[in-house]
């Protein structure tokens, strides 16, 4: 498996894939491995392992592994198989509603702490784009922050909210660090850290809900949905590549079910 493994590897970055969607695709591919061993490297093998992982695993998790399987038959093995992607189930994230943006924030007593909030709701970042932002990204005169090489490859701008700008030069001028939020360390923070940040600020606040940072980015898209800002700009906003990804908002948001009158009010 070693030769394949290199090879797999090998394919992966010369299409430039991250690291993270390279180690994910190994991942799988190597429990793939485990199970099929003795057994064969064929379309049925493939096709018995994805019916046993669905008793286990959810749609989304399989369909996960099946791509990165599809890829190492396809480009490594250089074989053509066809084995249809589960069907995922359409689970819409509970969003937080404004007022618990609010209680969120101002519980937040820390200011490194509070500014990651901020800037997760506040401009709709991923984790991933928060822990390698650094102060060079940020450019006040013109109210933008520059996203190098986000999720996609692609380089985006987002604006800086006019409610932080203060705070965010304050904390700048403050922070000696290349990186705009280092850890303790010196080095850059981790996605647990920010995991844990936040999820301590939503149970200070009282918040019944399952709070992690990419709900904050949901919410931002949502929020901004509901106000009235153009699902194409919130696309860009968010770095989305598909407009279909960015579409899932219009399911979320309830702002539309909340203006319908109920044909039981004419009565």
């Amino acid at each position: 498996m070693n030769g394949l493994r290199l090879k797999l590897e090998r394919e992966l970055e010369i299409r430039n894939f991250s690291k993270q969607t390279i180690k994910s695709y190994i991942y799988s591919v190597d429990k793939f491995m485990e199970f099929s061993k003795d057994k064969g490297l064929n379309e049925d093998i493939v096709k018995i392992y994805t019916q046993k992982k669905l008793k286990d695993k959810n749609p989304a998790s399989v369909r996960r592994d099946l791509f990165a399987i599809k890829f190492f038959f396809d480009k490594v093995l250089k074989q053509k198989i066809n084995v249809p992607n589960p069907k995922k189930y359409l689970s819409l994230p509970d969003i937080l509603t404004i007022d618990e943006m609010r209680k969120l924030i101002e519980i937040t007593s820390n200011v490194k702490h509070r500014l990651i909030i901020k800037l997760l709701y506040g401009c709709g970042l991923r984790v991933s784009e928060i822990v390698v932002l650094k102060k060079e990204n940020i450019n006040f005169e013109e109210g933008l922050i520059k996203i190098i090489l986000s999720k996609g490859k692609k380089d985006r701008f987002v604006k800086i909210p006019l409610s932080i700008i203060k705070e965010l030069k304050n904390y700048c001028e403050i922070e000696k660090s290349k990186i705009l939020f280092p850890s303790s360390r010196g080095g850059k923070l981790t996605k647990d850290t920010i995991q844990k940040i936040v999820q301590n600020s939503a149970k200070k606040a009282g918040v019944k809900k399952r709070v992690y940072p990419h709900l904050l980015r949901h919410s931002f898209a949502t929020h901004l949905l509901e106000q009235g800002t153009d699902l194409r700009v919130i696309q860009k906003l968010l770095g989305h590549s598909s407009i279909k990804t960015t579409q899932i908002y219009t399911q979320i948001s309830q702002a539309s079910i909340k203006q319908v009158k109920s044909p039981l009010d004419n009565l």
